[in-house]
């Protein structure tokens, strides 16, 4: 028998977990007894069975300690509109309580310790293995250098022969070049050049990003040609840059940094091939930004706890932090309790001290594409342009309309504190505190 179950959650604590707004208005719909089946809740675990569109329902399960969920629907959003209508009903009083989990509960949970347990264990390296590694080692630095060699010769080409060529390609004139940096396991690379196919090749001043995009290449593979005599801080962001990745293991075995740490942001990628999620955190104490990048397998989050956190929250944890410049990218390690609901953050800055953050950011990384932002200002518009102002005056543009019309409504015209995203292009606004109540826009 499992007894011992955690504090009811309210409706608005479960509406905060949801990735977006879309995602909310699916769980109120679904949350009504008619759609589910054999649910129950025993302890800290919740279950229960949707239908969906195929034959066989969906099975849900969550665990409220982490909280972990899983749900058997295709959904690539985490937590999925199932889960977060399972959390509702719950909440609501409707779900029954159950002397034992349903058996698809069990199996889950035993899987979930099965894998803890191994991830447990210490891991053995033979001389082999060593070996191995090494040779493997050797023969991927031998595929960049020599695919860094062939990006040099192209990006020479494109700009020997003039800009008329990718004008004439149009958006994909990049694409077989990234498909070679592939091959040459330079993922990073790749990536950057894929991101050349979102410069429009018409309209006003599109030969100058594209020429921009194209130096920032160029730097980076002369900064490659000279990783041995690089400071040890800038060749581990250019090896970051090109597509070297360090194991999370290496990571958590450099020193920890423990705070209190404060949820500041979520923002989810779906462009790429694989969706992802940044987290953006600040710690109570120390002030220092950290970022947590997760990435979904099959589609889902699964037992990711880094990316259930959520805006309004904080979380007293070690966090270890990747090497390269600046120390932002960090791994949890020990988490020495659950995250706790929080009020607004303290700290909050204007435009100047953003500016200045990110030029002291980007002296260290100049390949940086956005930054942690955390400021008190007031949405405006001005020439067709939405704004957020602080109160010398002073304003950057805000991307993303539909996050501006909440932004709006959040503010009601008068000062709020904002979280987000900087980049060249202007603010992503990502969360809003209304009073001391974050709100995910």
């Amino acid at each position: 028998m499992v007894t011992g179950m955690l504090v009811r959650w309210s409706a608005s604590s479960v509406m905060a977990l949801a990735p977006d707004a879309a995602s909310q208005r699916a769980a109120a719909g679904l949350a009504g007894p008619s759609s589910w089946s054999d649910s129950g809740t025993a302890g800290d675990l919740v279950w229960g069975l949707c239908a969906g569109s195929g034959k066989q329902p969906y099975q849900v399960v969550v665990d409220l300690t982490g909280p972990a969920y899983r749900c058997s629907c295709p959904s690539r959003k985490f937590p999925c509109k199932h889960v977060l209508a399972l959390l509702l009903a719950w909440a609501g009083g409707t779900v029954p309580e159950r002397e034992q989990p349903a058996g698809y509960t069990q199996a889950w949970q035993a899987d979930r310790a099965a894998r803890a347990e191994n991830a447990a264990k210490p891991k053995e390296q033979t001389t082999t293995d060593a070996a191995g590694a090494a040779r493997r080692s050797r023969q991927r630095a031998r595929r960049v250098v020599a695919g860094m060699a062939e990006l040099q010769m192209w990006l020479r080409d494109q700009v020997r022969v003039g800009l008329s060529g990718a004008a004439a390609e149009g958006y994909r004139h990049a694409e077989a070049m990234a498909a070679r940096m592939v091959d040459a396991q330079a993922p990073g690379v790749a990536s950057a050049l894929r991101r050349l196919s979102a410069i429009p090749v018409s309209g006003a001043g599109w030969p100058g990003r594209l020429l921009g995009e194209y130096a920032q290449l160029h730097l980076l593979t002369r900064a490659h040609d000279q990783l041995d005599v690089l400071p040890p801080g800038l060749a581990a962001v250019v090896r970051f840059r090109v597509g070297y990745a360090s194991s999370r293991e290496d990571v958590l075995a450099l020193p920890a940094v423990t705070d209190w740490w404060q949820v500041l942001a979520v923002r989810d990628l779906v462009d790429g091939p694989v969706p992802g999620r940044r987290v953006w955190l600040r710690g109570r104490d120390t002030g220092r930004f950290a970022l947590l990048l997760s990435f979904a397998v099959n589609g889902n989050f699964g037992e990711n706890a880094d990316a259930a956190l959520t805006p309004g929250t904080e979380l007293d944890a070690d966090l270890h932090f990747y090497p390269g410049q600046p120390l932002v990218r960090a791994v949890t390690g020990t988490r020495h309790g659950q995250s706790e609901l929080t009020g607004r953050p303290a700290g909050a800055g204007d435009v100047t001290s953003l500016l200045d953050g990110w030029a002291a950011a980007l002296e260290q990384d100049p390949w940086l594409t956005e930054w942690p932002a955390l400021l008190t200002g007031t949405p405006a518009l001005a020439g067709g342009q939405h704004f957020l102002v602080d109160s010398s005056g002073l304003a950057v543009p805000l991307l993303g309309e539909a996050a501006v019309w909440t932004l709006l409504a959040v503010s009601g015209g008068k000062p709020v504190v904002v979280a987000g995203e900087w980049s060249p292009a202007g603010l992503t606004a990502l969360t809003a505190w209304h009073g001391e109540r974050a709100v995910r826009l």
